[in-house]
């Protein structure tokens, strides 16, 4: 499970917190999904977020799997909503959209597109961190993007109006 905290000071984003969450063997599922609750629960104490966003379930080929990550995700947005928080959820193809201006990008792609919003950590990220990341700058940027009281739809549109002023 990855996880990403950003905020807004001034007109940059600000990185406050992005790692992973493993949770190895011998646990049974239900263990798993108690501890997978009570981190997002110490994440939110932790990091005082004002809002929740989630990767919305997938459709995948391997039914156990995608029975095993929707039941993470759901008692990760109870924690949320335990919290008082608002959830949104956005599907790979919009935060891919979002973060690169191509919802077929890789997601390597999307990852290396993350250091031209918030200066990431000089050790490598781990893919459900780099996932959760861009799931937060997503919702940053389908909800409050603007500079100058002009607000832009996507990634493409904001570097293409600030140009020189994005690192």
């Amino acid at each position: 499970m990855g996880y990403g905290a950003i905020e807004l000071v001034g007109r940059e984003l600000k990185l406050l917190d992005v790692g992973q969450y493993k949770i190895t063997s011998p646990y049974e599922h239900v263990d798993k999904l108690q501890m997978i609750y009570d981190k997002v629960n110490l994440l939110i104490v932790r990091l005082q977020p004002t809002e929740f966003a989630i990767e919305s379930p997938f459709f995948g080929k391997n039914v156990q799997s995608m029975l095993k990550l929707g039941r993470a995700q759901g008692v990760s947005i109870a924690a949320a909503l335990n919290s008082g928080l608002r959830v949104v959820e956005y599907s790979p193809k919009k935060i891919k959209k979002s973060i690169s201006g191509n919802g077929n990008a890789s997601k390597e792609q999307v990852s290396s597109l993350l250091k031209q919003f918030v200066k990431l950590p000089s050790t490598t990220i781990g893919h459900d961190a780099s996932d959760a990341l861009a799931v937060a700058i997503c919702h940053y940027l389908q909800n409050d993007l603007s500079v100058g009281g002009k607000k832009f739809k996507d990634w493409k549109s904001f570097a293409n109006q600030n140009a020189g002023r994005v690192r």
